[in-house]
């Protein structure tokens, strides 16, 4: 069984910075991409950011602020997020293609406020 566990958000100031992490464990023998989703209440559920061997994209409203990684040795994949915006504010999901099945984690709540 695979689990995606996410961490780091938290409440942050307009303007500041935070990194999520997302980790995958269990019996892990392919890992496709890897992503960052978020959903703010009555909002549908976006992509804001992924990352595979080939490529990587994110969403026109977080180019330039935002920026994923992944560390291959730890199945982890991170998400530095700088000049937060109060609309940045979400729940923030982690989201991998593994053994050719698709897996989310629990969400990790981030919230940009004065």
């Amino acid at each position: 069984q695979v689990q995606l566990v996410e961490s780091g958000g938290g409440l942050v100031q307009p303007g500041g910075s935070l990194r999520l992490s997302c980790a995958a464990s269990g019996s892990i023998f392919r890992i496709d991409h890897m992503a960052w989703y978020r959903q703010a209440p009555g909002k549908e559920r976006e992509l804001v950011a992924v990352i595979s061997a080939k490529f990587i994209n994110y969403a026109d409203s977080v180019k330039g602020r935002f920026s994923i990684s992944r560390d291959n040795v730890k199945n982890t994949v991170y998400l530095q997020m700088n000049s937060l915006k109060p609309e940045d504010t979400a729940t923030y999901y982690c989201n991998g293609n593994i053994n050719y099945n698709d897996y989310w984690g629990q969400g990790t709540q981030v919230t940009v406020s004065s």
